[in-house]
């Protein structure tokens, strides 16, 4: 729960000093589709062997706020990795978001109650 404010109040204060930089490139949906394949595929890369090795982390920037989804992930992986990986993908996510004047339904996406192992991956059951 610490990291989904930690991230919100990132966000907000990246939003408030943004600044135009008429050199930068734009992000594509491309770009931010490849980095969000690169995160799941090393997430691929790692196993759990029951349900109390799954864990979920906040991924994604909607334009007002929180985050898209969350991704599932077992406790075998580098978490600092992952948390990397997935910092670089939300301010790259931010700035397409400002960028394109994206727009979101700004429903609070909640981290989900359930998550277990099933055939060696973390998966989200319910919700």
């Amino acid at each position: 729960m610490k990291f989904i404010l930690k991230l919100f109040v990132l966000a907000v204060l990246l939003q408030s000093f943004q600044c135009e930089d008429n050199n930068s490139e734009p992000i594509t949906l491309e770009q931010l589709n490849l980095k969000k394949q690169e995160i799941i595929d090393y997430i691929a890369g790692f196993e759990c062997n029951n349900s109390e090795n799954c864990n979920t982390i906040a991924f994604g920037v909607k334009p007002c706020g929180g985050p898209t989804e969350f991704l599932t992930f077992p406790s075998s992986i580098d978490l600092d990795e992952l948390e990397s990986m997935i910092e670089i993908y939300n301010q790259l996510n931010l700035e397409y978001n400002i960028q394109t004047n994206a727009v979101s339904d700004c429903a609070v996406v909640l981290p989900p109650q359930t998550v277990e192992c099933d055939n060696g991956g973390c998966v989200i059951v319910g919700n």
